[in-house]
């Protein structure tokens, strides 16, 4: 089945929120001696704030009472000041232009809220590259529940095999995985340790592989008959983490493989 439609994340993926995010609250830890783990901090990258709270974190290492309004503005300050020269991450915009020109729908699925994601994109002038936008507003649970999928394969109108989403975060790629895509991560500082799920794939950057070019050698690797999809696309039910490209990790599990 050739794929027909292309799904992006949004923090971490097309704008590195995450990272500055992450360098803000650690900056903020350092200032009471503490260090933010990244290990911790992974477990609400993608997914709802709630996951991981880094106020709570912050006085259970300092056995100190922090104000949490007076913590919430000046790690905004760190942050904006992180973001002052951020831009669109490297290969983004190329992607969106050749999935324009190979006739492909374009969506996006973020668990963050819909103010958040299209402040940015309205910033950067890419809100009118996507023919869908599914947000935490629209759904009852976020990532790694598969709803946003769901909800942004219906709006496009093409089925979970022949869309592939693209990723940063673990929450997100068990998400795309759950839903039935074909995903590729794309991690940053803040994710590339992250164990991602079976059959994942993984980019250093989508500076480093056309879109069309990408999108060719899976459509190549899960090959045999379109209609047993669940079978030949890469993590999907009944594949063995072997045949989708997996790569055994010392603990036993199985880590994105590089393309």
């Amino acid at each position: 089945m050739r794929f027909r439609a292309v799904v992006f994340d949004f923090d971490g993926l097309i704008v590195d929120t995450e990272t500055a995010w992450f360098r803000a609250y650690d900056a903020y830890f350092r200032k009471y001696g503490a260090r933010l783990d990244p290990d911790a901090w992974g477990r609400g990258v993608g997914t709802e704030w709630t996951a991981f709270d880094p106020h709570r974190e912050l006085e259970s290492l300092t056995g100190r009472r922090i104000d949490p309004e007076r913590m919430r503005a000046d790690v905004q300050q760190l942050y904006e000041r992180e973001m002052e020269n951020a831009g669109v991450l490297p290969g983004v915009t190329s992607y969106l232009d050749e999935a324009r020109r190979l006739g492909l729908k374009v969506g996006l699925a973020s668990s963050s809220p819909r103010d958040w994601v299209m402040s940015y994109l309205a910033k950067y002038g890419l809100a009118s590259r996507f023919d869908c936008i599914r947000t935490a507003d629209d759904v009852r649970r976020v990532k790694p529940d598969p709803e946003l999928y769901v909800k942004a394969l219906e709006c496009l109108g093409v089925p979970a095999p022949a869309a592939l989403a693209f990723e940063d975060s673990a929450n997100g790629a068990l998400a795309a995985v759950r839903a039935g895509l074909v995903c590729v991560v794309v991690p940053n500082p803040v994710t590339e340790r992250m164990r991602f799920p079976d059959g994942v794939r993984r980019l250093r950057s989508m500076a480093d592989v056309p879109l069309s070019s990408l999108l060719s050698k899976l459509e190549r690797e899960r090959g045999g008959n379109p209609d047993e999809t669940s079978r030949a696309q890469p993590g999907g039910e009944g594949s063995r983490p072997e045949e989708a490209g997996g790569t055994r990790s010392q603990t036993g599990g199985y880590r994105a493989d590089r393309l």
